[in-house]
């Protein structure tokens, strides 16, 4: 990695999408600051499209959504989408699930939890369970090798698990942020990022951001990212000097430079 500071002021002229986490990376300890936010107003009004792409469940993705200064939202580590449409009150939504076979993904989970609750009695849904659509989330055990341990059951149960600094988040699909990623900035967005991944930064925190991270050549990690190395087999190319959003203004701060923006 090296110091976002150091990056020569051409590096970042042909971004033309901003993808973030939200979760310390945007908030910091929790808040969102205003100076964060006014930071992804600066970037839509530049004409950057923003996205956070983000593990949070669908009712924090809705509000989202609606009031934030973004152009939608990815949610639940990749399983919805959400964006305000033209009507501005309305939202439209996508999930990685045809209807069909969301209700039968999200009893299949619900059956998971219960089998892990029965076998680990001290583990608990994290508070946020309730406005969740298309995944099952814990509160993050503090015991050695709980954490690992509760991976581990959620992949013997056929699901896909991973953690970030708030949940351990288990799905059903084979999907993570990055598939995700793709499928809605080609379908919504007309962006193949197989052929053009340049136009994309992505900023995170966190081990569930290694997909991003792996796969994207203009990528920053908020300071705080240090603590997730170990996990993420391809750090970001930058780190930024301040945690959360902090971190997450620099980054806007190096895009805006290249487009005149103060």
């Amino acid at each position: 990695m090296q110091s976002l500071r150091t990056a020569e002021a051409s590096t970042f002229e042909g971004v033309r999408f901003v993808l973030t986490d939200m979760d310390e990376t945007l908030t910091y300890k929790g808040r969102l600051a205003a100076a964060t936010y006014h930071a992804l107003e600066r970037l839509q009004q530049s004409g950057v499209t923003v996205l956070p792409v983000t593990a949070a469940p669908a009712g924090w993705c809705d509000q989202m959504a609606r009031f934030w200064p973004i152009d939608g939202v990815i949610g639940e580590n990749g399983g919805l989408f959400f964006r305000r449409t033209e009507a501005a009150h309305e939202l439209e939504r996508s999930f990685w699930h045809a209807d069909r076979d969301r209700q039968m993904a999200q009893d299949r989970l619900h059956h998971i939890a219960l089998k892990l609750q029965r076998a680990k009695p001290a583990l608990r849904f994290a508070d946020d369970q309730p406005f969740r659509q298309t995944s099952i989330a814990f509160a993050l055990p503090k015991e050695d090798g709980a954490q690992a341990a509760i991976l581990q059951a959620l992949r013997a149960e056929g699901a896909d698990a991973t953690i970030n600094n708030l949940w351990i988040l288990g799905w059903l699909g084979g999907y993570d942020k990055l598939s995700m990623a793709r499928r809605i900035l080609l379908d919504q967005y007309a962006l193949d990022i197989d052929k053009d991944a340049d136009a994309v930064l992505y900023v995170g925190d966190s081990a569930n951001d290694a997909p991003m991270f792996s796969f994207f050549r203009h990528t920053v990690g908020v300071s705080t990212v240090i603590d997730y190395l170990d996990q993420i087999p391809v750090p970001p190319r930058w780190i930024a000097h301040g945690p959360g959003g902090v971190g997450f203004v620099e980054a806007a701060e190096a895009i805006l430079a290249t487009r005149g923006a103060t």
